[in-house]
């Protein structure tokens, strides 16, 4: 099996832990506060990485055009989408948000089609629809049009550009250097809006209990950028985001297998549907048929 498909669904599986454990940990948080505490002690954590392998002569060698690009890969990815999923989350359901964020798939397609001239089949499309059919069917969403699901809705199409930037610039980079730049220049512009906010004071006044929390969700976001990034640069950005949405099944599963919870006929036939889903994409990536539907490139490919 390719070795980008075998990373990436380390990075789902690290992802559905992600989820169930922060779930725990954030209660009591300012959200902008502690995903700035857990990117930049990433940032820190990929830069000695980086140093320790020797890839530091990749980072003193970058021209200012891949910093310009690593800095919107922060920008769209590490910072901006982040203020604006939490501003979401607390103005709608946790059902509509999560949603709504797992159609990221559909305009990661979309954009690697357009910029990165990937390929597109019917049985891609096929398992999209698997995808998101299955998705809702576990979660049934409430949706409606409102400000909160809008803001979740940019949150996502943010991530999605970033995830198709991020693509490109690995065409050049290592997956440790992309990560490192996500973590440093997305922590950079939450700084800066914490500092507009009046809430750098509360970076001092954590409890204990709370570095604790940013310790331990650090580890999962460490091995999240750097199995992802890694594995991406290997695989179609399509491909990569079908596997990540074996995340919320997994999450589900946690809950059911230590918190009690009961899994309905829906949650387990949409868990079904959505592997179906992945596999098909999966399949299709690593043995594509002789036709597709391509999309003229816009520049980056």
């Amino acid at each position: 099996m390719n070795k980008g498909i075998v990373l990436v669904f380390c990075t789902a599986l690290i992802s559905g832990f992600s989820i169930f454990i922060n779930s725990f940990g954030v209660k009591g948080f300012d959200s902008s506060v502690f995903t700035f505490s857990k990117n930049i002690l990433a940032a820190v954590l990929l830069f000695a990485i980086l140093l320790g392998i020797g890839n530091w002569k990749e980072l003193k060698n970058l021209t200012k055009n891949q910093w310009l690009k690593l800095t919107a890969i922060g920008f769209t990815g590490g910072s901006i989408p982040f203020l604006l999923f939490f501003k979401g989350l607390q103005m709608t359901t946790g059902t509509a948000g999560s949603f709504i964020h797992k159609t990221m798939f559909v305009y990661i397609a979309v954009f690697a089609m357009i910029f990165l001239k990937e390929k597109m089949t019917k049985g891609m499309l096929a398992g999209a629809i698997l995808l998101i059919g299955g998705t809702y069917v576990m979660i049934q969403p409430e949706l409606k049009l409102s400000p909160g699901n809008l803001l979740i809705l940019a949150a996502t199409m943010f991530w999605a550009i970033e995830n198709t930037l991020a693509k490109h610039v690995l065409r050049d980079l290592s997956g440790t250097t992309v990560a490192f730049g996500r973590m440093f220049f997305g922590s950079v512009f939450i700084f800066a809006f914490l500092f507009a906010a009046g809430k750098t004071s509360i970076l001092f006044s954590m409890s204990t209990s709370q570095w604790k929390w940013i310790l331990i969700s650090d580890v999962f976001l460490l091995l999240y950028v750097l199995t992802y990034y890694n594995g991406l640069k290997l695989i179609k950005v399509t491909t990569a985001a079908a596997i990540l949405t074996l995340g919320a099944p997994i999450t589900t599963l946690l809950s059911w297998s230590f918190l009690e919870a009961t899994l309905t006929i829906n949650e387990a036939a949409g868990m079904l549907l959505i592997v179906m889903g992945m596999i098909l994409i999966v399949w299709l990536s690593e043995h594509p048929p002789s036709t597709a539907v391509k999309a003229k490139g816009y520049g980056w490919a």
